[in-house]
């Protein structure tokens, strides 16, 4: 357990300082592209709780105020990241009447990692 936590703690300061313009977009898997991301500086850090019956939350990181990293966080513990998702498309998705249907309509097949 000890050994665990100093490599998290290792891994977290590692990757925290990161400046989005020097994130290398090779990521060895999904899990570390999510963890990567979500401790890097982005121009651009928004996170929106939703209503829907499935997704929990969305979170949107951009570097460069045009595309960027979308995280879709489920109810079930299970998170989806996209990269270079336009901007116009994030703001349409954090406005959506519908999270699951703008989701399964706009993203999913569209932008991958």
């Amino acid at each position: 357990m000890k050994f665990s936590f100093i490599l998290s703690l290792l891994f977290f300061i590692s990757c925290g300082n990161k400046n989005c313009e020097d994130l290398n977009s090779n990521f060895k898997s999904y899990n570390e592209a999510i963890e990567i991301v979500q401790n890097t500086s982005f121009a651009i850090e928004e996170k929106v709780d939703t209503d829907s019956s499935w997704i929990d939350s969305i979170e949107f990181y951009s570097c460069v105020e045009i595309s960027g990293y979308l995280i879709v966080n489920t109810k079930k513990y299970k998170s989806y990241i996209h990269k270079n998702v336009p901007i116009q498309v994030w703001n349409e998705f954090k406005n959506a009447t519908s999270f699951g249907k703008f989701y399964n309509r706009n993203i999913k097949g569209v932008y991958q990692m």
